[in-house]
Order: C-alpha cells, then structure tokens, then sequence
C-alpha cells in the first residue's frame, strides 16, 4: 500500500477504486482492515467522509492552518488552552465546524489536559467540568474525547455525558481510543445523535503513511457509504490534505460536517430498522 501512494497520481487514484472494489467484494485481508458498518450509509447516495483535526488549542498558527484547510473540516479544540476561543471564533468564521476536544481519563494515568473528566468525580463535578468546558469553547455543535481509554469504559460516567450532551442538543463522536469504549452505544441508547472515528490519519506521521492512511478512509467510505477520520494538525498532515482534499471529486467522495454525516447516518439506520420489521 505504502509503494502505491507514492506512484503517480493517476496511479495511486486507480489504486483507490481498486481497493473499493476489493473491500466491497470482502476479499482484503490486510491488517489494518475495519469491520463493515453496522448501519452503513446507502449505497445510492454518493459516499461522504468527515475530517477532523484534533488537539487545536494551544499554537495559534497551527490551529490557524487547519482552519484554512480547504472545504468543511471539523476543528477539535481543547477547552481552557490558551487560544481556544480565538480558534473557536476563527474556525466558525470560516465556516468551520467547531468541536470540543472533552479531555478524558486513560487508561495509563497519564497527564490530563485542563478541563478532563475523571473516575474520582462525583456527577455534580463531572457535569461542572463539562459545563465549563463547554462554555470556553464558543460555537461548539459537537463533542469528542481527548485521551480517555479509561472513562469511556465506564456505562454510568458516559451516561452523565450523553444525557448533558442531549439537553444541549449536541453531537458526540467516539474517537475509539480504546476497543473496549462503550460511548457511542451509551450515546445510541440516550437518543443522543453519534457516530465513530474509523481511521487515525498520523498515528505514523511519514507523508506516505499518512496518504495510505487517507486512502483507506475514501475506501471505507467507498464500501460503507460513510467514514469518519481524526487527524493532528502536524506539518505533514497538513500539507497532505491540502494536496488531496481538492481531488476528492476524482473519487466520488464528498467531505461533509460530522454533524450532516451523523444525520445521513441515521436516516440510514431508520431505513434499515424499518426493512428488518417487516
């Protein structure tokens, strides 16, 4: 996969239509390979993806950069960083979506960001923290979590979450730092509008990597009829989607909101919960 992305780009885009073909046919059997959706978007619509860059915050010109990314990338701001809400207003000026980067427990005890949500709190800390958080980040139609290996594995404490979320009419993304979360059902329970992260783009930061990487996202958008990927705003994934995200057009993908991916989501799930009544 690594030597196809740096062919030619004429290559490297035959290379993305045949590994559609071959993901829809369930014939890859790579490492990497991702389960089919559980309620994938219809195959009729034209296949969309949601991009979101995570961790803005704390560089004013990183941030800066992932808001003049071209087409509606979703920018992921931790709350109380020094430049949350100069972003937050930046990003929805450019017709950005904003969304709050929620700090959360891991696994590892490691360092938490200001504002993060942990197991020791009590439920009226826990939405205290939040409705702080959420008051930093002005502009905010969505949330997903930073870190959190821990906390999202625990039923009671994503409860908390989603009910609040759902009282202010938001969105939440499980951005699956650990196979173990239960947020997004937690969320599907609560009524509360939900969907996945189904590629991490720079896990490797090589340019290949993270091309390959983008190539797998339009190949599970391809086959599922929607994907959702989180990126960093590194110097090379930027320079990677600035490169790629004009030519999406050449793949029948679109890059949508995460909140209007959500919504086609759902309308797929009704459609599917109604065929599978009768």
């Amino acid at each position: 996969m690594i030597a196809a992305v740096r062919c030619r780009p004429r290559l490297w885009q035959r290379t993305v239509l045949l590994l559609a073909a071959v993901y829809a046919g369930g014939a890859f059997a790579g490492p990497a390979r991702t389960p089919p959706a559980k309620h994938p978007v219809a195959h009729s619509q034209q296949p969309v993806i949601s991009i979101i860059i995570d961790d803005l915050g704390y560089r004013l010109d990183t941030g800066e950069q992932a808001i003049r990314l071209p087409g509606p990338i979703a920018c992921a701001i931790l709350p109380r960083s020094p430049h949350a809400r100069l972003l937050a207003k930046l990003a929805h000026g450019h017709g950005k979506e904003v969304i709050l980067h929620l700090p959360m427990q891991s696994e590892d005890y490691g360092r938490l960001d200001p504002g993060g949500l942990t197991l020791h709190m009590t439920r009226r800390e826990f939405l205290h923290t939040l409705t702080r958080d959420l008051a930093d980040v002005p502009y905010v139609s969505g949330v997903n979590n930073h870190m959190g290996s821990l906390l999202t594995q625990h039923p009671g404490d994503m409860a908390w979450l989603m009910h609040a979320l759902a009282r202010r009419g938001l969105f939440f993304v499980d951005s699956r730092t650990t196979r173990r979360t239960v947020a997004e059902q937690v969320a599907l329970e609560t009524g509360l509008p939900t969907t996945r992260r189904n590629v991490f783009l720079d896990d490797d930061r090589h340019s290949a990597a993270i091309r390959a990487q983008f190539m797998r996202l339009l190949v599970l958008a391809r086959r599922d009829g929607s994907a959702v990927a989180i990126g960093h705003p590194y110097p090379r994934t930027m320079a990677v989607l600035r490169g790629l995200l004009p030519q999406l057009h050449l793949y029948g993908v679109r890059l949508v909101p995460v909140k209007r991916l959500i919504e086609l989501q759902q309308t797929q799930r009704r459609t599917w919960q109604a065929s599978t009544s009768h």
